[in-house]
């Protein structure tokens, strides 16, 4: 397997960056949805937001583009976790190592229950 994913719940799994080639193996493993915390341009030999979409739907993965670079994860996790609650499950999130989607789900889940 070439996507390294880490497990959170059976809902919910991060990785480092998927590529276009990734991502038949993504809906092979029984992901639904396929969320992008990287914002394009952040290093030259990553994909662009539109091959990743194109390439998703070619899948049948609902594709959610959520760029957030680190210093703006807390105020960007209630809006990831708005985005989550709502997406087909599995959802599938990632960027470049994979830190700052788990981040983003931690955060919004503490959020979530301290509601």
């Amino acid at each position: 397997m070439s996507v390294q994913i880490t497990r959170h719940t059976p809902d919910f799994a991060t990785a480092p960056q998927v590529m276009v080639e990734d991502i038949k193996e993504v809906a092979g493993l029984g992901f639904k949805t396929l969320i992008n915390n990287r914002p394009d341009g952040e290093s030259p030999d990553q994909p662009t937001n539109a091959q990743l979409e194109e390439a998703a739907g070619v899948f049948g993965l609902h594709y959610i583009f959520l760029p957030v670079v680190r210093s703006q994860v807390g105020g960007e996790a209630e809006k990831f976790g708005q985005l989550l609650a709502s997406a087909p499950k599995p959802a599938l999130a990632f960027c470049r190592s994979g830190t700052r989607s788990s981040m983003l789900y931690q955060t919004a889940m503490t959020l979530k229950t301290n509601k």
